[in-house]
């Protein structure tokens, strides 16, 4: 093994770490500063598929497209590229480091102010419809029980927000991006908040809160999520992809499917196919810059 292959599995989680950290620090906490009844318990809830049907970061792109921030060809190559990796499960390392460099570039050059005024007006058109009603009456069910609630995404940390205010939830936990005096640079704090960064986000919260993680719940469709289920004592299965529903009945979890007319099992593969697609969208900004 080489000096180079050696050093990934560090790099790797260093920026899981890096991103599970900085999402923490930027979560929303003006709901949690009033003492809730359950101070030690809390619910996390993936939001793709889980909390809302599609992705909600491919509605971000989508409604940015519309305004011009990038073109047609750009979102659909991306989209296409991260489709495939979701789906063969073979990733280059190259093509990740690369992909990581220019996620969220999209926005260089745009100000925080502007990204969350048109999160805002994409929440109203593409997502509020979409949200699934049962998992939302999950969530209302911990907030009824004195206890606080957060989205854990890897949807930018501003559009996150945005949906658990919405929501009436505690806060979120997104991924983070760059920004200097109020302007995006185009660069990740870290890495995108999926997989392994999800768990670390989740523990860096619980530290900073005094949470219980063996009293709390957590929620996901993705078997790419097992570091943040992994955690809590009370995980659950929402519209779960295939090896998340097998994994979740050998461990005898809780599994929920609100999805109709469709099979479970065929919709965890299309699930995970559009989840990757809508990663690529983001990270279309690879040759995008402000459109002026």
């Amino acid at each position: 093994m080489t000096p180079e292959k050696s050093r990934r599995p560090l790099d790797l989680q260093q920026r899981s770490t890096l991103a599970g950290e900085a999402a923490a620090a930027s979560a929303d906490v003006e709901a949690a500063l009033a003492t809730p009844a359950d101070p030690t318990a809390a619910a996390f809830f993936d939001v793709d598929n889980t909390m809302m049907q599609g992705a909600s970061i491919f509605h971000l792109a989508r409604g940015l497209h519309r305004r011009k921030f990038f073109t047609t060809r750009e979102i659909a190559s991306a989209a296409w590229k991260q489709a495939y990796f979701r789906i063969v499960g073979v990733e280059d390392p190259d093509h990740v480091a690369s992909t990581r460099a220019s996620a969220l570039s999209f926005i260089c050059g745009h100000t925080v102010e502007e990204l969350q005024e048109l999160g805002e007006e994409i929440f109203d058109e593409a997502m509020a419809h979409r949200i699934w009603p049962g998992t939302r009456a999950l969530a209302q069910m911990h907030l009824d029980e004195g206890q606080r609630v957060w989205l854990v995404t890897a949807a930018p940390i501003e559009i996150a927000q945005i949906i658990a205010r919405r929501l009436g939830l505690t806060g979120a936990l997104g991924t983070v991006a760059e920004h200097v005096d109020g302007v995006y640079t185009g660069r990740l704090v870290g890495d995108m908040l999926h997989g392994p960064a999800k768990g670390e986000a989740v523990k860096a919260l619980a530290e900073r809160e005094g949470l219980d993680l063996g009293a709390c719940s957590a929620y996901s469709d993705s078997y790419n999520d097992l570091a943040m289920l992994s955690l809590v004592g009370g995980p659950c299965a929402i519209n779960p992809d295939a090896r998340l529903r097998a994994y979740a009945r050998q461990q005898g979890w809780r599994v929920r499917d609100y999805r109709t007319g469709r099979k479970a099992a065929r919709a965890g593969l299309m699930a995970a196919a559009v989840a990757g697609a809508a990663t690529g969208a983001v990270a279309a900004g690879a040759a995008v810059r402000r459109r002026r």
